[in-house]
């Protein structure tokens, strides 16, 4: 599959009323595990888990050349389209999102960490031009930190509908507000920006899947969540072991 119906299928996959569900991975083994399930359309990356695996805190810290090579790497592995977290863009938004087309990334995720508006949109119009210079349809799903960095909650609301709208406009196709958000804060991001236009995360209280598919929200990922799972079944194994338990039998073969 070409790139340009790759985008065009990760694009159609946000826009059906089914809510896409993404379990994020960070190299690739963990790529082809999910990539093998039925029932999974599309991969997204994790940059937290991804930088961890490397030594590396989150927060751009890894050189934006080895996330390239890595978030590469992945998508090599598998058929299905492949979205990239790609922090804020380390420096250089449209150039960091031009190396990652080139190793087969077809969408990613940009931070805005609450930058002054008009930068956060020329962040974003850099991607979309990035993506049309390179003949890609680019699903960008822009984010916005305001509701992990503005503590009163009708402050962060009304600044993530503010940037939700300037990002679409911009041309991102669809727009991210991380936090363990309710059904009111869900409910009104959705009639402010459209149906299949929001995308949430995961975490410990997030509302049910098929809440989030009513309400209209385009795709549910996991961030690094789904790397801390597998790491907490690796912890738990190694302590059975050290207290003299066994393999367990249903321990999945690798590819």
């Amino acid at each position: 599959m070409s790139l340009q119906a790759k985008a065009s299928k990760l694009l159609d996959l946000h826009t059906a009323p089914e809510l896409l569900k993404v379990v994020n991975v960070w190299d690739v083994v963990s790529a082809k595990v999910i990539a093998d399930l039925d029932g999974t359309t599309a991969l997204a990356t994790a940059s937290h888990s991804i930088a961890s695996s490397y030594g590396y805190p989150d927060g751009e810290k890894i050189p934006v050349d080895l996330m390239i090579e890595a978030v590469g790497r992945i998508a090599a592995a598998t058929d299905l389209p492949v979205s990239a977290d790609l922090e804020a863009g380390y420096g250089n938004p449209g150039e960091t999102i031009r190396k990652a087309i080139g190793v087969g990334i077809v969408g990613a995720n940009l931070e805005d960490q609450m930058k002054p508006l008009s930068e956060a949109v020329a962040a974003v119009e850099a991607v979309i031009k990035a993506g049309e210079a390179e003949g890609v349809p680019f699903v960008l799903n822009a984010r916005t930190d305001a509701f992990i960095k503005v503590r009163d909650p009708k402050e962060a609301l009304a600044a993530a509908i503010e940037r939700g709208k300037a990002y679409l406009g911009a041309g991102a196709p669809v727009f991210f507000v991380p936090g363990k958000l309710d059904e009111p804060t869900v409910t009104a991001l959705v009639e402010a920006l459209g149906r299949q236009k929001v995308t949430v995360i995961g975490v410990p209280g997030t509302l049910p899947l098929a809440k989030l598919e009513e309400l209209g929200v385009a795709r549910v990922s996991y961030g690094p969540f789904a790397q801390r799972v597998a790491l907490t079944a690796l912890a738990d194994f190694a302590i059975d072991v050290i207290g003299g338990g066994a393999l367990p039998e249903n321990t999945r073969a690798l590819n």
